[in-house]
């Protein structure tokens, strides 16, 4: 099996940002996941909305909507990118249903946009965004908890077409 070349390096081994300008614009939908490992305590403080710094899943919502904007400003070699939709969803998994105590709060992550270039990254910047603003909102009641698992899960469209992570 051949190689991928990569594209973000040109012929001397040096960091590049891809030319797409003869690529065809194309609808890209890319959603990305992420885990939060907590103690109970922290999910009721979640769920029953009494943390101290205000509503923690609607202000990650907001942060991770806005970290998919804001991509190409911190990763280097992004394309900014005219974003159509991007959306972030919350899911409590059982603690039981993998083996482990406490809580398990899913995110994911979906971001759409009609460009030359894929939204893998904002997809997986909003994700990660969304678990980094929820434990800042309730480190002072829980410092164990665990970010894991931030991953693409699957993404359309371009010329490398369709990809969705088998588990």
């Amino acid at each position: 099996m051949k190689p991928e070349k990569l594209t973000h390096l040109d012929s001397a081994g040096e960091a590049r940002m891809v030319d797409v300008g003869d690529k065809e614009a194309t609808r890209r939908v890319a959603k990305a996941g992420a885990r939060i490992r907590m103690s109970p305590a922290t999910r009721e403080q979640i769920t029953g909305d009494t943390n101290p710094k205000g509503a923690v899943l609607s202000t990650a919502r907001l942060a991770g909507i806005q970290a998919a904007k804001r991509t190409s400003e911190l990763i280097p070699l992004c394309h900014p990118l005219p974003l159509d939709h991007v959306e972030i969803v919350f899911g409590w998994e059982h603690p039981a249903a993998d083996g482990e105590d406490g809580a398990l709060l899913l995110i994911e992550a979906s971001a759409a946009v009609t460009a030359r270039t894929g939204v893998e990254m904002e997809a997986l910047m909003a994700a990660s965004t969304a678990a980094l603003t929820i434990y800042d909102m309730c480190k002072a009641c829980d410092r164990g908890m665990v970010i894991e698992e931030i991953r693409l899960l699957e993404k359309s469209g371009g010329r490398s077409g369709d990809w969705k992570l088998e588990e």
